[in-house]
């Protein structure tokens, strides 16, 4: 049965499509905003064992509609099968090589450094090379410290911490903010056959009660007054909503790091306004962190919202759809002004 969609897939940069044609049943790849790494899922017929299973760390790359939707590293093959239904074979990859240097603990401290300076000495023990926003990587402390933590769990605990976007692709490192433009284009959903809509399907809360305050609570130690003080940030929102604090738990060394760590709670309360999902006509160009515009739908849903998940899937059989995860309704969404 042939495709209804046009794909590649390189593994260390041979083209092996024409190999693969007879065999290869369905494609999946996940772009995911966060810690999460990319994923790849390439699904295939077994049944007369003829398939060369890939070497160990093997270089995949996908290609859908003639656009690269994944670059990573074989991370598993399984093989499965049963008397009734044949043999398969499940090939994973993920967006860096897991098996590489990204989880060998660290221990090391930098004094008086900017976070880009420290975080990127981590990046180069762990073989990575570090794009970080302008603003955070600024960001200054008289003491930054990786305590037996692997780069992967230092990145992780420092995206929490800002609430920032850290990810591994290939040899790079990535350490944004949460929410920001990064420049991606924006998709574009409608809604309705009458308007050629390419939304399938739709499953969106554009309100939601989950971590919705309207400041946040940062304590802090004052080494000058030998005391404890608390610093607030206020959060701004269109909602009607209590008076209410994020009270964080832990305790910040200096007031500039609870000043940082209460900014990093007002993005988070703003993101978390909302969620949901879309199921699309399939849509190569979309990734985590773009804009997504949903028209069509119904008042108070119709708006923008931030894409955190991208699944492609194609299959031999039934052609691609592209769905979305989706949160921080703007533009509208949540709001029915009728």
């Amino acid at each position: 049965m042939p495709w209804k969609v046009d794909w590649r897939v390189l593994v260390n940069g041979q083209d092996m499509s024409g190999e693969m044609a007879r065999f290869l049943t369905s494609i999946s790849v996940t772009d995911q905003a966060g810690t999460e790494s990319d994923r790849c899922s390439l699904a295939f017929d077994d049944r007369d064992a003829q398939l060369r299973l890939p070497g160990d760390r093997s270089a995949v790359a996908v290609y859908l509609q003639g656009v690269q939707v994944f670059n990573g590293i074989v991370d598993s093959v399984r093989s499965s099968g049963s008397r009734g239904s044949g043999r398969a074979i499940n090939v994973t990859a993920k967006g860096y090589d897991v098996k590489g240097k990204a989880k060998e603990p660290q221990s090391f401290h930098s004094d008086d450094a900017s976070l880009k300076d420290f975080l990127g000495k981590a990046a180069e023990a762990a073989g990575f090379s570090l794009k970080i926003d302008d603003e955070l990587g600024a960001i200054t402390r008289d003491y930054w410290a990786a305590d037996g933590e692997s780069f992967v769990h230092l990145g992780e605990r420092l995206a929490r911490e800002f609430y920032a976007t850290f990810k591994l692709r290939g040899t790079e490192a990535v350490f944004v903010p949460r929410g920001s433009d990064p420049g991606l284009p924006a998709i574009i959903g409608t809604v309705g056959r009458e308007f050629n809509g390419n939304v399938i399907s739709w499953d969106i809360a554009p309100l939601t009660g989950r971590r919705q305050f309207t400041k946040a609570e940062v304590r802090w130690f004052d080494r000058e007054s030998a005391s404890f003080k608390t610093k607030e940030v206020e959060f701004s929102t269109d909602r009607d909503l209590p008076d209410s604090a994020n009270k964080i738990r832990t305790t910040a060394a200096d007031e500039a790091q609870a000043g940082d760590v209460g900014e990093a709670r007002k993005s988070e309360a703003e993101r978390e306004g909302g969620e949901g999902s879309v199921d699309l006509d399939l849509a190569v160009e979309a990734q985590a962190e773009a804009q997504f515009i949903l028209t069509g739908a119904r008042p108070g849903v119709d708006g923008t919202y931030r894409i955190v998940s991208v699944t492609h899937t194609a299959n031999r059989s039934s052609g691609a759809t592209t769905s979305l995860q989706l949160k921080q309704p703007a533009g509208g969404a949540g709001t029915d002004r009728r």
